[in-house]
């Protein structure tokens, strides 16, 4: 009986791992997101990101098309570890399009005004 039980939880942990290897990728244009493995490249090119830099690209694409505004960003990217402010938030999405516009002509944070921002992929 326990090898048959020793037996289940190896193949159970077998799966799991399979799991747990396989890529959750999103295309946007010339950009390709690896969120398992927090890559972002565009045009083949890897883009360095921050933790919170990818934790922010991470928010707005998952949710494309959805306005958040600066203190809702840094309420779900800090959470009760923040100790700033959302202008943090403004500085991090600067560092962001900057990387972006090195390599690629396409806008993917997009600004509204008075609102928030947006992915725009």
């Amino acid at each position: 009986m326990i090898e048959i039980t020793v037996m289940r939880v190896s193949a159970h942990l077998r799966r799991e791992n399979r799991r747990q290897e396989q890529s959750v990728l999103r295309f946007f244009s010339d950009m390709v997101i690896d969120y398992s493995k927090r890559e972002v490249s565009v045009n083949g090119t890897e883009i360095a990101l921050s933790r919170k830099e990818f934790d922010i690209v991470e928010l707005l694409s998952v949710n494309a098309g959805q306005v958040f505004d600066r203190e809702r960003i840094y309420d779900i990217v800090w959470g009760l570890e923040g100790s700033g402010s959302s202008d943090t938030v403004m500085e991090h999405i600067r560092k962001i399009r900057s990387k972006f516009s090195a390599v690629s002509l396409h806008s993917y944070i997009e600004t509204v005004w008075g609102v928030g921002y947006k992915w725009n992929g």
